[in-house]
């Protein structure tokens, strides 16, 4: 797809020194789309470094005269075999190229991850965007891309204390430690999120680099594991975003549901949140969850703040090795 940007405009790859100023777009994006801030700094930073993402050869900024950036495009492949993307265009240049511009670029860069994925596996170029954003929406289905879930950003207002959280019996709640926790941490997680549509199997060390060595907001003693015995039986991984908290993840693998551990993790959380003067605490969740993880977060008094709509395109045809249906 041929684009024209105008004139004055350059495209280059972001230096280091623009991490700021390039959330500050992000968040007159979020601003314009959703009317509030959604792009923590730290968020930007943790992305940047990232074990998969190479900023010289995986974004791009859009330039405008006096070094102003009007325009941001990123992606990271996993395994290569789901590469996520995103662009986002400052309200003030919408409408002018720019975004059709970055989507090629990151397309592009795409095809070249396609022959270092495995042999047979089908290879997908993903992406997002606010679900109020029609005229996003058409740019990426113009660029081919079919939308196929939706998240959304549900969020609870913590007026009092939440109610305790009443545990299963035989479960115990232990405090984390990165070097006696991590790596069953992990197992539980990638275990219990098999049940999550899109999950792929994770791999341990870029786990660990994203979420504890790389990861700018993280906070161990928000992380709560809830133990049966020596097992680990449920997590809930909160941080601090914004003004308030965030359950990063919430999992229970599944000898353990269906007993209330879900429910108690989340109250604790939003307890221990309160307990810290935090008064607001959000989470991330597929509105077409497999397990029906909406209809807990709704049980616990949690509302839709807003949401979003994620799109793929297929880049190979092959297995699907990402999860589809529930199995039981």
């Amino acid at each position: 797809m041929t684009t024209i940007l105008p004139a004055d405009l350059i495209v280059r790859a972001p230096r280091e020194d623009e991490l700021e100023a390039i959330c500050e777009l992000l968040n007159a994006c979020d601003v314009a789309e959703c009317g509030q801030f959604d792009s923590p700094l730290d968020q930007l930073r943790s992305q940047w470094a990232y074990k998969d993402f190479h900023r010289e050869t995986d974004a791009w900024v859009a330039v405008a005269p006096g070094e102003r950036i009007v325009g941001y495009a990123a992606l990271a492949p996993y395994r290569y075999i789901n590469t996520d993307s995103y662009v986002r265009i400052h309200p003030d240049y919408w409408g002018q190229g720019i975004g059709t511009h970055l989507r090629a670029l990151i397309d592009r860069r795409a095809q070249e991850f396609v022959p270092l994925a495995p042999p047979e596996v089908r290879v997908i170029l993903s992406t997002w965007c606010h679900s109020g954003n029609q005229a996003a929406k058409q740019l990426i289905e113009a660029a081919g891309y079919t939308c196929n879930r939706r998240t959304w950003a549900m969020e609870i207002d913590l007026p009092e204390e939440p109610a305790q959280p009443e545990w299963p019996a035989g479960i115990s709640l232990r405090p984390f430690e990165p070097e006696r926790d991590a790596r069953a941490v992990f197992e539980a997680t990638d275990e219990a999120f098999q049940d999550h549509w899109g999950h792929l199997p994770g791999i341990f060390a870029n786990w660990y680099q994203n979420h504890i060595v790389n990861n700018a907001s993280f906070d161990p003693s928000l992380w709560f594991m809830a133990m049966a015995g020596d097992e680990v039986a449920g997590v809930s991984l909160c941080g601090y975003y914004l003004d308030g908290g965030i359950v990063n993840t919430l999992g229970v693998r599944r000898p353990w549901r269906h007993l209330g551990l879900g429910m108690a993790l989340l109250r604790y959380s939003f307890g221990e949140f309160y307990r810290r003067g935090i008064h607001t605490v959000g989470l991330g969740v597929d509105s077409q969850s497999l397990t029906g993880a909406t209809r807990l977060y709704e049980r616990a008094g949690m509302h839709i703040l807003m949401s979003y709509d994620h799109y793929e395109k297929e880049l190979r045809a092959g297995v699907d090795l990402s999860t589809q249906t529930l199995e039981v």
